[in-house]
């Protein structure tokens, strides 16, 4: 198996951690961002999406983080386990995968972008950015791009910054009541929203601190404490250092 990625952070993150939690052996394979690696001519044959992560198995090609996490709990369904056997607790999982994907992944990226990605293309001239974004396939990412460039509209920076603060109260609303997120089973659901919000204390601080939020802080903290999520980040490079080659 062979893993695409811009590191254990974001959406790569949940494949990563995936892979490690179930101790399973695989290739990673590291795309630089500041580079556009994932918007070479060789990747896109591989995910003519020109996204990351994607996953190698068998010859075929696997897209989309939570669906990778899903294809190796189908694949490796006895090892190590992050899907509840239990059919309703399964579906408790996938409502938090599908949450995180629809909602709280796109608010918590759009901030991300407008801070950090904006700055990846700052040198370019006019000409050199134009002829990068000529080489991304989705038309959403193309204005993405212009946006992050030119500054995202402040009106749209407030309203994902409130997204923000009601992903955080949903969060620490769920883990005061439950150890981990779908059930009392560390799953999926953990490692999804964890990709997220792991780091949100410093990015973020306004909304997950110690007085708000002590759940989400104990989750966080107890996940990076599992021996696969050290492992990852030990071994893996991070995708902000990454930007730095």
């Amino acid at each position: 198996m062979k893993l695409y990625s811009f590191g254990p952070g974001a959406n790569s993150l949940k494949p990563l951690l995936a892979l490690y939690e179930k101790e399973l052996e695989f290739e990673s394979i590291f795309l630089n961002p500041g580079k556009f690696e994932h918007h070479s001519d060789w990747y896109k044959k591989l995910n003519p999406n020109g996204q990351v992560p994607a996953l190698e198995h068998d010859g075929k090609i696997v897209t989309e983080s939570t669906v990778i996490c899903e294809y190796l709990e189908d694949v490796f369904p006895d090892q190590n386990p992050l899907r509840p056997a239990d059919p309703f607790e399964r579906a408790q999982m996938r409502i938090w995968t599908k949450w995180v994907d629809e909602y709280f992944c796109w608010c918590v990226s759009t901030i991300g972008w407008h801070r950090m990605v904006g700055k990846m293309v700052e040198h370019l001239s006019d000409e050199e950015f134009e002829a990068m974004v000529a080489k991304v396939p989705i038309h959403e990412q193309k204005v993405k791009w212009r946006r992050a460039r030119e500054g995202f509209p402040k009106e749209l920076l407030d309203e994902e910054m409130r997204k923000i603060g009601h992903s955080v109260k949903k969060l620490e609303a769920r883990l005061q009541e439950s150890k981990w997120l779908a059930c009392d089973q560390y799953t999926l659901a953990d490692i999804c929203n964890f990709a997220i919000a792991n780091g949100m204390q410093h990015g973020f601080s306004e909304f997950v601190n110690e007085k708000d939020t002590p759940a989400i802080l104990d989750w966080l903290a107890r996940i990076n404490d599992r021996p696969a999520a050290k492992k990852m980040f030990a071994s893996q490079p991070s995708e902000f250092n990454r930007k730095k080659d």
